[in-house]
């Protein structure tokens, strides 16, 4: 597998993930704050996001594929 789709350390398990192709434009923090959440390493040249909370509704399920769905790097991935 490439490392530009090898999901981060820091995604907690389950359904969604997000991939070193994270550009850190940090869209997805913006729009479902519950679930993702941006790095601030400051060991790492790029900041990113990563998923720190999984959906555990329906209504939460929708905003994390409506992050996915906007995310410009196409960076969030659902292996469910």
């Amino acid at each position: 597998m490439s490392d530009q789709f090898e999901g981060f350390a820091e995604n907690v398990p389950g359904k969604y993930y997000i991939t070193k192709s994270c550009i850190g434009c940090t869209l997805c923090s913006v729009i479902a704050p519950e679930h993702f959440m941006e790095n601030t390493d400051e060991e790492l040249p790029v900041g990113h996001c990563y998923v720190y909370k999984q959906p555990e509704t329906t209504a939460e399920g929708v905003i994390c594929e409506e992050a996915m769905d906007v995310c410009p790097a196409d960076a969030i991935r659902n292996n469910g």
